[in-house]
Formats: C-alpha cells, structure tokens, sequence
C-alpha cells in the first residue's frame, strides 16, 4: 500500500509540474562564435550549452559553434550581436569595457585570490548589475564562464619581482586597466588584437604576453616563448552574450530554455576549465618552457603597487557600481 501511495504522490506531483508549450519553441539556429581553439575549454563549454539547447529544446534549436575567430575578433563579434547578424559570442569583460566601460572592474589586477572569489564576484550582485547595463547596447548577458587567471610569458627573462618587467614589451589586451598596469611595473605594454599575438612574438615585435594557462598551450606560445611566470595578476572571465535582437524575438519559454542552458553549462565548463589549467602547466613545463612561480612577498608588493590603478579607476566608474564592487570584495575576501 505505501509503494501504491508513494506512486500517486509522484504522479500527482508530475501532473502539478508546469509543462512546458512545444508551440511556444521554435525551429533557431544560434551561431555561437568566439576566439578560442576547439580543444579550448571555452570550446568544451559551447558543445555543452548546444547539448543542452538540443535537449531543452527537443530538438528545435541547433547551436552552431565557430571557434578560431572564423566570424571575425572580438569586437566584430560583438558589433554582429548588436546588429542581429549573429546570435551569441563568449569574450573577456575587457572587450565590453569600450561600451560599458564598468565592465573595467574585473580587470582591475589583484582583485580576487582564488576561483571561489572569483565566481563569489561575477555570480553575485556585481555580476548582475553589469549585465543590467548591456540591453541598452544591444547585448544580453547569460553567465560568465572560466577563462582562467592570467600569467606573463616572455623571452627575456623569469618574473620573480616586479623589477623584472621593466622595459619588456607586452602584448596587452587594448584596454586601459592593461595598459596602467603594466606601466606600472615599468613594462611597455602595447595594445593589440588576440589574433595578431602569435605572429607578432614569432618576429619578436613583442617580447611577451599574459594570458591564462590554458590559452597560453592551446595558442603554442611555448614553440615561440620560453619563461612562464605565475603571476596571477588578473582573473578572466568569458561573458557569455546574446544578441538582443534575436533574444526578443524568442517567446519567455525560450528565453528560459537559453538562460537555463548558459547557466548549466557554466558550471560544466568552469570544471573542465580548471582542470586544463592544472594539467596545461605540466604540459607546458613538459614542451620546454621554464615555468617559475611568484614568490607570495613579490605578489604582495606587486598588489600594493596597483593601488593607484584601482583608485583612478573607480573614480571614472558609476559610484553605485563601485560601491558594490567594494562591499563584494570585503564579502569574499573569506572565501
């Protein structure tokens, strides 16, 4: 008698449960395209969200992923999503700073210490508020996903101590924060598109770069770089977006449907996304690059030299945003 009951309840709970209207899903193809290699794990992220889209969906929606920049760079990607040539795109906050120039606090260096700061800090209000500034501009944002935190490479010499970036030139991502920073430590850092980088250290144009470690191996900066330095000077994210054109035209169930998938696969890709990073080290290491880590004391005089970068900063930022940012780093500091 209780295994009848206990089927009854579950049956009546199943006939409770919201069905969701296959009329209100329609036949869409999402062109998903974004900068990173197909053995990336913002790669692995997209083939997720498009395995989840498909089984949401029933079938209806079929993501197609451009990888390699084969729909343009960052900034033509986003230029597409406001025009509605093309659906979504997944680039760092830094490319977005141009337009919504708040965005410019996820880059601002030495701000979080670990990945549970880091997901405390764009999952929570900080998070929330920024992407309540994109609609106006023609972008949704869904989710941020894992880049990773961002090291020096160069052929000059191992960073140990902030000296040790004088006067080496470094490809940096054409941002101010990047820029300040890096002048800071006395570098020349010069701004330049992603899809420049390799060829511009093969002619040793620039004498470095810093990107995460999972970039750095996917990208072969080890056939062309020899230090690695750990500096885990900035946390990246991948703003995962939308255009807002194509989001309007879809019914609220799949806006859900979407929003829902962004979410799930988030969290799939930033597991994949660690793991590559720990694993990407070896590997670099492994492939001939002389990898060193930052003593903490150096990271410590390195934060206190970019105070004066976070202050110019956020003195040009909405003071709402800021005083959010502020309060979320006072909260997560314990993480």
């Amino acid at each position: 008698m209780r295994v009848q009951a206990h089927a009854l309840l579950l049956a009546g709970l199943v006939a409770a449960a919201p069905a969701i209207n296959a009329q209100e899903i329609h036949e869409r193809t999402i062109r998903f395209g974004h900068l990173n290699n197909p053995d990336h794990p913002i790669s692995a992220g997209v083939k997720k969200f498009a395995e989840l889209m498909a089984a949401k969906s029933g079938g209806k929606h079929t993501v197609r992923e451009f990888p390699s920049n084969q729909l343009g760079n960052e900034m033509q990607q986003q230029s597409a999503l406001q025009g509605g040539t093309q659906e979504m795109t997944a680039p760092a906050p830094t490319s977005l700073a141009g337009i919504v120039k708040e965005f410019g606090l996820l880059d601002l260096p030495f701000i979080v210490a670990n990945s549970q700061q880091a997901d405390a800090l764009t999952d929570g209000p900080l998070g929330k508020m920024l992407f309540a500034k994109l609609p106006d501009k023609g972008l949704v944002g869904l989710a941020f996903w894992d880049l990773g935190f961002r090291n020096v490479t160069n052929n000059k010499r191992p960073i140990t101590k902030p000296e040790d970036l004088e006067g080496i030139k470094l490809r940096v991502i054409p941002n101010p924060v990047f820029l300040e920073t890096f002048k800071t430590f006395k570098a020349n850092p010069l701004p330049m598109p992603f899809s420049d980088l390799y060829s511009a250290l093969d002619t040793r144009a620039v004498d470095g770069q810093e990107n995460p470690f999972a970039v750095i191996l996917s990208n072969k900066f080890f056939e062309v770089q020899k230090f690695l330095s750990t500096t885990n000077h900035v946390y990246t994210a991948n703003t995962i977006l939308i255009s807002k054109k194509f989001w309007d035209r879809l019914s609220p169930v799949e806006q859900k449907l979407v929003q829902d998938a962004a979410l799930e696969a988030r969290d799939y890709q930033r597991k994949i996304s660690r793991e590559a990073a720990q694993k990407a080290v070896g590997e670099l290491r492994a492939k001939g690059m002389q990898v060193n880590e930052v003593p903490p004391a150096e990271l410590g005089r390195m934060r206190q030299m970019v105070r004066p970068v976070h202050d110019k900063f956020m003195a040009e930022y909405d003071p709402a945003l800021v005083k959010t940012f502020r309060a979320e780093l006072e909260r997560i500091q314990k993480l």
